[in-house]
C-alpha cells in the first residue's frame, strides 16, 4: 500500500511472514466470487485472432521488452457511493501500469483513454501487439483508428473465454486484495475513492516489489536495465 516501503520496520522474507501468520492464526485477504463484471455486446464487428495463444492452446504473455504485448480489460469497483471502473493498459514485460484511467461510466471513452495514455509512452519504430477480451469497447471504430494510428496489433481472446486474459484478470486480482477488500469505504465519496486508486496505481508502479522482477517495482526494474 502507498507509505508502507517508506515506513521504519525490520526487513523480513516471505516465509518469516508466513510463520508467524501461522502462528497467531492470521489469513490473508482472498478474492471474492462475485459476478464478473462484462462489457460484451455481441459481435460489434469481425475479431482479430488470439495472438496469445498457439497452436497447441496454451497460453504466452511473456514479452523481451516493453512496448511489445500489452492486455487491457475494465473492472468493476462497488462503494456505498457509487460503483467505480478502472481500465488499465498493463505492459507484459515486467507488469507495469502504464495507463489507467478511473471513472465512473464503464464506456469507450474510458476505455480509449487509456490507450491513448499508453501510446503517449511509445517510441519511433515501437508497434506492440494489444491484447484484450471481446467487449465492444474494443471493437468499435475509434477505438481500431487509435490502434491503427499506432500500429498496434489486435488480439482478442476467444468468446466467453476468461483464461485467455488471465494475466489481467491476475493484475485485478491483487489489486482489488491488497487495495479494495477488507476495508470500509462507508463515507468515502467517489471522488475521494478513484484519488486513492490512483495513488495505489502510482505506488504499484513505482515501489511494489516484485519477486520475478529481483523484489524490484515495475519502475524500479526498468531502471536497472536502462530502459526508464
Amino acid at each position: 500500500m502507498p507509505g508502507v516501503n517508506d515506513a521504519p520496520g525490520v526487513k523480513v522474507g516471505e516465509w518469516t511472514v508466513r510463520k508467524i501468520m501461522k502462528e497467531r492464526d492470521l489469513v490473508a485477504c482472498a478474492p471474492r466470487k462475485k459476478r464478473r463484471y462484462s462489457s460484451y455486446v455481441g459481435e460489434v464487428s469481425e475479431a482479430p485472432e488470439n495472438t496469445c495463444l498457439d497452436e497447441r492452446g496454451r497460453h504466452h504473455f511473456d514479452a523481451d521488452k516493453p512496448n511489445e504485448l500489452w492486455i487491457t480489460d475494465i473492472t468493476e469497483f462497488r462503494i456505498p457511493a457509487r460503483k467505480c471502473y478502472l481500465s488499465p493498459v498493463i505492459d507484459c514485460f515486467d507488469g507495469m501500469p502504464i495507463g489507467w484511467p478511473v471513472g465512473t461510466s464503464p464506456d469507450a471513452e474510458l476505455a480509449n483513454s487509456s490507450l491513448r495514455q499508453a501510446c503517449a509512452q511509445l517510441k519511433e519504430g515501437e508497434h506492440p501487439r494489444g491484447h484484450s477480451d471481446r467487449g465492444g469497447h474494443y471493437r468499435w471504430p475509434g477505438r481500431v483508428g487509435i490502434c491503427d494510428e499506432h500500429g498496434i496489433v489486435r488480439s482478442m481472446s476467444r468468446k466467453g473465454c476468461s483464461p485467455d486474459n488471465q494475466r489481467c484478470e491476475g493484475f485485478f486480482g491483487r489489486c482489488k486484495i491488497e487495495f479494495f477488500y477488507g476495508r470500509d469505504w462507508r463515507g468515502v465519496s467517489i471522488e475521494e475513492f478513484m484519488e486513492m486508486l490512483d495513488g495505489y496505481l502510482v505506488w504499484y508502479r513505482d515501489k511494489r516489489r516484485k519477486s520475478d522482477l529481483g523484489y524490484m517495482s515495475p519502475m524500479q526494474y526498468r531502471r536497472s536495465l536502462g530502459k526508464q
